[in-house]
C-alpha cells in the first residue's frame, strides 16, 4: 500500500475510497505476489485524466520495478505510445 501512496489508508474500506484510490488498491494486491505477467484491461477507463495518468506511473514502474510483463489492452493511444509493442485488433482481428 505505501508502494501505490495508500499507506495512510489502510483501515478505510473500499466505499470510503474514491475510484482512484480503488484502483491503487487493485494495483497493490495484483503486484503484492510479484508475478511475471501483469494483466490490465482498460486500466484508466473510469478514472479521470490526472488519476489516470497517475495509475498509468505507477502500473510502468511496478514492471519496472519487478521486471514483470505488462500486457495493456486500451483504446487510449496515448497509453499504447508507451507500451514497447503495440498490436491492434479490428473485429477481433490482428490489424
Amino acid at each position: 500500500m505505501q508502494a501505490v501512496g495508500l499507506g495512510d489508508r489502510m483501515d478505510h474500506y473500499p466505499a470510503q475510497m474514491s475510484g482512484g484510490e480503488q484502483q491503487r488498491v487493485a494495483l497493490a494486491r495484483a503486484a503484492a505476489p510479484r508475478p511475471q505477467i501483469l494483466l490490465a484491461d482498460e486500466p484508466t477507463g473510469n478514472l479521470d485524466g490526472t488519476t489516470g495518468q497517475a495509475i498509468m506511473d505507477l502500473l510502468f514502474g511496478l514492471r519496472d520495478r519487478h521486471g514483470a510483463t505488462l500486457v495493456l489492452v486500451t483504446h487510449a493511444p496515448e497509453l499504447a505510445e508507451r507500451c514497447d509493442r503495440v498490436v491492434h485488433l479490428t473485429d477481433g482481428v490482428l490489424a
